[in-house]
């Protein structure tokens, strides 16, 4: 190895640093936002509407109910699934790093010793020679002057990578917030259902009671009875179907939360609950902003555009350096003296020449993955449009719908006050009471299910429009 002065020695490191400088050309595509595929607003009208916007709007605002908001809080710190999610950033994150890293040179301290014997027969003294060599400095592997960007283009491709991991990451948040209410709104509304036909089932049963003393006296006939029986049996099947339902919906209920939660606060009736509802949709573009998985499809669209430079980069040649800076002597004793100082430079240049299609097809490849992610991101903000939308529709429908169901109970109600007092006077037929008292209950049942659906209806535009994500106390924990 030549021996090095100190200006040899600035004169290197120079070059090394110049050379990470003048690399940066990217050959990627300049990157445009495709036109978002959808109508400039949406079908359903919201004018008229509160200004409220839902993604300022933390869940523990837009869920009041204190059991849930506990119910919710346990889910982001245990949910399985939230918690892949996290890993997944965490892998993208090191990738980025690594790829990042490569956009400059690496350092590796090195260091050697050698003892040869030459046998005689090879030795020009005609005497077997010991030799000795020992060294000690600093090197620097070969090093990619990314002239044509493919590093840099690999790097861009990484972060966007790691950016979509970051946005799958919230929008498995949000959904899970959404799915959490919304298993704990199934559960409470089996829970109604099954008190009300456990309280029907009681009052049947004292029916039926009198039904029996009024038969065996010749009161009623068989058939009267038979019918009552009827009734009796089917509010029974009812409850163990509601039994049965009630059940797997708390199971359910557990496996989102990722654990079972004791001490909860007390529940509610679902006519109780204060979700917010009254949630003006915006425009269609906010969605752009506003939506995780959008903004993901996105990135995951850059990263595809990025690996388009790095294939293009690859028809052009690939410049390397490798340099060494350090002391050689055939003494240990000698390493640090005057005169001992070596260095080593070696610039190599690699052009394709033939590669049978290689490098095309990788070209064609990445274009290929840019084309697939762009129908991707397209179809993303599709069914984004689609899900508010179609809760906007439904939104008008479920109120009218609640607000009939409860004008028919309340008719049902009456009714069968009047079918009772006829049936008391002789003039209504036992036939005609059963047939009240089954319809009021099945308007019963029906109000609860219209009203879980309203309120289901209000998580969905909330999810839809990309709320659930400004809460302190809603942040996922590190997977541990």
């Amino acid at each position: 190895m030549a021996k090095l002065s100190m200006p040899r020695l600035t004169q290197l490191c120079a070059v090394l640093a110049v050379a990470g400088v003048l690399g940066g050309c990217s050959l990627a595509p300049t990157y445009e936002r495709p036109q978002a595929p959808v109508e400039s607003a949406y079908p359903a009208a919201t004018e008229g509407r509160a200004e409220l916007d839902a993604v300022n709007l933390g869940w523990r605002q837009f869920f009041p109910d204190q059991r849930l908001q506990s119910l919710i809080a346990a889910a982001l710190e245990n949910n399985r699934d939230l918690r892949t999610a996290v890993l997944n950033i965490e892998e993208a994150r090191a990738q980025y790093q690594i790829a990042r890293a490569d956009l400059l040179p690496t350092l590796n301290a090195t260091g050697s010793a050698a003892r040869t014997r030459t046998a005689a027969s090879q030795s020009l003294t005609g005497q077997p020679v010991v030799s000795n060599s020992y060294q000690v400095g600093l090197a620097v592997p070969a090093y990619e002057l990314d002239f044509f960007g493919r590093v840099r283009s690999l790097k861009d491709a990484a972060l966007a990578s790691y950016l979509a991991t970051e946005e799958a990451r919230k929008s498995a948040q949000i959904s899970l917030v959404a799915q959490v209410a919304q298993a704990y709104l199934t559960e409470r509304s089996y829970a109604e259902q099954l008190l009300l036909a456990e309280e029907t089932l009681k009052s049947r049963e004292s029916d039926i009671q009198l039904a029996q003393k009024r038969f065996d006296v010749g009161a009623t006939s068989a058939l009267d009875f038979r019918l009552t029986q009827t009734l009796v049996e089917s509010a029974r099947v009812a409850r163990a179907q509601l039994q049965r339902q009630r059940a797997q919906a708390d199971n359910a209920l557990t496996l989102l939360v990722g654990r079972k939660v004791n001490d909860l606060p007390p529940t509610q009736l679902l006519s109780d609950e204060k979700i917010v509802t009254d949630i003006p949709a915006g425009l269609p573009s906010d969605l752009l902003i506003n939506r995780p998985d959008i903004r993901s499809a996105e990135q995951s669209l850059l990263a595809a555009n990025a690996n388009i430079g790095a294939a293009r980069a690859a028809f052009f040649p690939s410049i390397s350096l490798t340099g060494s800076l350090g002391s050689a002597s055939r003494t240990l004793g000698g390493l640090f003296e005057s005169g001992s100082g070596a260095w080593s430079f070696g610039p190599q240049l690699s052009l394709p020449i033939f590669d049978f299609g290689r490098n095309s097809a990788n070209l064609d490849l990445a274009e290929v993955r840019k084309n697939k992610a762009i129908v991707t991101y397209e179809k993303t903000i599709q069914t984004a449009f689609r899900e508010v939308a179609d809760a906007l529709v439904a939104r008008g429908s479920l109120d009218e719908q609640v607000t009939a169901q409860e004008a028919f109970l309340n008719s049902q109600q009456e009714r069968l006050k009047l079918t009772d007092l006829r049936f008391k006077n002789g003039i209504a037929s036992s036939l005609d009471q059963l047939d009240a008292q089954r319809d009021l209950f099945s308007a019963q049942q029906a109000l609860i299910q219209a009203r879980q659906l309203r309120l289901n209806n209000a998580i969905d535009l909330y999810k839809a429009l990309g709320g659930g994500l400004n809460e302190n106390t809603g942040s996922v924990a590190t997977a541990r």
